[in-house]
């Protein structure tokens, strides 16, 4: 399956285009509120040797490190990052709708492969994919840096739904 425009809808309204110092010439990486930095519609800022850049004390090694700076190439890396959540989820081998892909879609893209493939959710959704019990499970990933964000519970909300659409 591929994700809909439903999906790259959602993920765009919930990652908004990072432009993290608008004194700056192009987009530029900001914080996300687990504390890494991130570009485009939220791509992890990488190192040179590609780990993951955290904390405000490495802000301009984000800022070095960063490869996104037009809406251009935010696009485009918002359409390879999509891809290859598409491809985690189809190797799944799960039987699911067109709303239920775009809404897992959407988790990997903001959570990783791995914390879904150790979730309850998914356990569920192997079992039994309409389960109403799978809308909880969805609002439990609501935390960053273990404080409720509201932001992730709007997103999980908008995931459930499109989930069940």
């Amino acid at each position: 399956m591929k994700a809909s425009k439903k999906c790259f809808d959602l993920i765009k309204h919930f990652e908004s285009l990072h432009d993290g110092d608008l004194s700056r010439i192009g987009l530029q990486p900001k914080m996300c509120p687990a504390g890494y930095w991130t570009e485009g519609y939220g791509a992890l800022v990488l190192d040179a040797a590609g780990r993951k850049i955290k904390g405000q004390a490495n802000k301009e090694k984000a800022y070095q490190h960063s490869k996104i700076k037009t809406i251009a190439q935010a696009e485009i890396a918002l359409a390879a990052d999509v891809k290859l959540r598409e491809s985690m989820i189809n190797g799944l081998k799960l039987s699911l709708t067109q709303g239920q892909f775009d809404a897992l879609v959407s988790f990997v893209y903001n959570l990783g492969l791995g914390n879904l493939q150790s979730s309850t959710l998914l356990k569920i959704i192997k079992k039994t994919p309409n389960s109403p019990l799978i809308r909880s499970e969805f609002m439990k990933w609501k935390y960053a840096d273990g404080r409720v964000q509201r932001g992730l519970v709007l997103r999980r909300k908008a995931e459930a739904d499109l989930y069940y659409s």
